[in-house]
């Protein structure tokens, strides 16, 4: 069917916000544009007169498409070689929207994604209609096709969940980029003694190589074994490599780059008593997109 004129254009309007959600949705930036893609060819072809209020009509158009694949998703994940992260993206280009409050920030956080796995997909979504995108019990339900009481109730598990195991320490961005300056030094300069000041006791260190990449096929847990582990690396890869600390999922990480090219993206979760998770995604597959916002990037200086 012949796309209706102007159809592009006010899809154009919606897509940003659409992309966001399917983001926090899948955890995925290729995914998510499918999805986002996948939504467009069945707004290109829809009875416009019938879409009393378009936006509306997208959002429960990608949150089903959502669903679908993440019911997918968790069977492919099972298979997943090593630990399986959420794709990084670069926020300081406003990709997933404003960052400019602690709470909008921890919303795209990479740890807070890492969580939203453990929800089954309707709680997920629930979740993040609400948290995200401030949609009422009411509304949510007619996006899912679910009873306001159903609502209510997966949105009281989901948040459940998340508390059990999430806790958002309120620290200034600033702090955030000084304690990854202060990791990228200590480790450039083999400071033992000042990597072991920066990390919590039980710190972990999580990588996601998916089997492309050589990458730690477990976690690797205490302070200890992850400074005797990065140490290692800077000897192995530090000459090849250039760093840097970007904006990464609403907060400063560390991104590693050889020939222009994304190598790998750190995430680090900071807590009161130092750097209490580090995750780092290597696999090139998940560095597609944010390979593509870190070109453009790059093309600015």
């Amino acid at each position: 069917m012949t796309p209706v004129p102007g159809t592009a254009e006010e899809f154009t309007v919606h897509r940003p916000r659409l992309f966001g959600l399917a983001y926090r949705m899948l955890g995925s930036a290729e995914e998510a544009e499918d999805a986002v893609q996948d939504a467009y060819l069945r707004w290109s072809g829809a009875d416009r007169a019938a879409i009393e209020h378009p936006g509306a009509w997208l959002a429960r158009v990608v949150t089903n498409l959502c669903l679908n694949r993440l019911t997918s998703a968790r069977a492919q994940r099972e298979q997943y070689v090593g630990p399986w992260l959420p794709e990084p993206v670069f926020t300081q280009d406003g990709t997933l929207g404003p960052m400019e409050s602690a709470e909008q920030r921890d919303a795209v956080s990479t740890a807070l994604l890492v969580l939203l796995e453990r929800l089954t997909p309707t709680e997920r979504a629930v979740y993040v209609l609400r948290e995200a995108f401030a949609y009422s019990h009411r509304d949510i339900a007619g996006v899912l096709d679910l009873s306001e009481a159903n609502c209510r109730q997966s949105y009281r598990r989901a948040v459940q969940h998340v508390a059990a195991a999430h806790t958002r320490f309120e620290s200034a961005v600033g702090r955030q980029r000084a304690f990854v300056e202060s990791f990228v030094a200590a480790a450039r300069e083999g400071d033992l003694a000042g990597l072991e000041k920066l990390l919590a006791d039980d710190v972990t260190w999580w990588a996601d190589g998916g089997g492309r990449v050589g990458a730690a096929l477990r976690p690797i847990v205490g302070r200890d074994k992850v400074v005797r582990f990065v140490m290692n690396g800077v000897r192995r890869f530090a000459g090849g490599w250039s760093l840097s600390i970007v904006e990464v999922n609403g907060a400063p990480a560390l991104v590693a780059q050889a020939a222009r090219q994304l190598i790998a993206v750190a995430s680090f979760e900071l807590r009161d008593d130092g750097i209490g998770r580090v995750r780092v995604v290597t696999n090139p597959d998940k560095l597609a997109f944010a390979g593509r916002q870190f070109a453009v990037m790059s093309s600015w200086t």
